[in-house]
């Protein structure tokens, strides 16, 4: 059992977090959703009664940091188009909601960089800002491992030890009695090798106290993606248009396991002429509390009734 701290941003923080938020997914009027489900009934999803298979492991990258803050609002002075991320956690064995877990999210800022690792920079650059219709062309090469120095998801190198104490774009969140904790972020932006994603942990058996989270075990390591089309459009508005790295898509990406929900890739609704207003994010997750996966490893093993829709 490995032992874990995170730090608690304000007095109210803890409290504040745990509540899991009416976030609708018809947020805009107009909108326009990725979702690729191939459900047709909105009460499908609702249904206590809806198993959902194990959400794909996936690596842990060389840019994690333990002992976040435990705050709903990760944004701090990061600019971006605004993202609601509500992540719903679920034992996929038994399909109930687990809750008082810590689930821990990172990513990259819209121009491809770390916080805690600004000094290894957005991973190079050379390419050309994105342009066009929506599409799944490939717009960059698929390396899966970027040079060193560079982010990434982490086909290898282990973790890197940060190089600054900068925090933005990282956080820990306490799921309600229903499963539900929402973060407030901005939309990733890319870096060479890898396509669009948040990385996600969740952690289980701890004890939240007046200091933090403390001690349990990791039952889930994974990431978090976004469909082409989103993609493509949060590409027109700034910052976001002056990143020049070459983006790997979705479909070139060698870490997303190209299986739809079940690998990670999240339901989004926004307005499609106007993505700059905001854009909403939901995901269930199916995991196995009872098993430890705290970096690159293989699926786990408990069994699931139904995948999620």
């Amino acid at each position: 059992m490995t032992r874990r701290k995170v730090v608690v941003a304000g007095g109210a923080a803890v409290a504040a977090v745990g509540v899991g938020g009416g976030i609708a997914v018809s947020a805009f009027a107009g909108e326009t959703s990725t979702d690729t489900s191939t459900s047709s009934s909105a009460s499908s999803t609702s249904s206590a009664e809806t198993c959902y298979k194990l959400t794909s492991e996936t690596t842990e990258g060389p840019y994690y940091i333990d002992a976040d803050k435990i705050r709903q609002d990760i944004t701090e002075d990061q600019e971006g188009i605004p993202l609601t991320l509500k992540l719903k956690v679920i034992d996929a064995d038994t399909c109930k909601p687990v809750k008082d877990a810590a689930v821990d999210i990172w990513h990259c800022t819209a121009l491809g960089v770390y916080s805690g690792y600004e000094a290894m920079g957005s991973g190079g650059g050379g390419g050309t800002p994105l342009s066009g219709s929506p599409s799944d062309a490939p717009s960059g090469t698929p390396t899966g491992e970027p040079p060193s120095g560079a982010p990434s998801g982490g086909t290898g190198g282990g973790h890197s030890e940060p190089t600054d104490d900068e925090r933005y774009l990282r956080g820990t969140g306490k799921t309600d009695k229903h499963g539900y904790v929402t973060f407030q972020t901005v939309f990733p932006g890319w870096y060479q090798g890898r396509c669009v994603h948040i990385h996600v942990k969740v952690h289980v058996g701890g004890e939240w106290t007046s200091a933090g989270y403390e001690g349990g075990h990791t039952c889930h390591t994974g990431q978090l993606f976004f469909a082409e089309e989103a993609v493509l459009a949060s590409a027109e508005v700034s910052p976001y248009s002056t990143n020049t790295t070459t983006r790997t898509t979705l479909t070139e990406d060698t870490i997303y396991p190209q299986n739809g929900h079940e690998g990670g890739l999240l339901h989004l609704t926004y307005d499609k002429k106007h993505i700059a207003k905001g854009v909403h994010a939901h995901l269930t997750m199916g995991v196995a509390p009872d098993e430890t996966h705290d970096s690159t490893d293989t699926q786990p093993t408990a069994s699931a009734s139904a995948s999620a829709s």
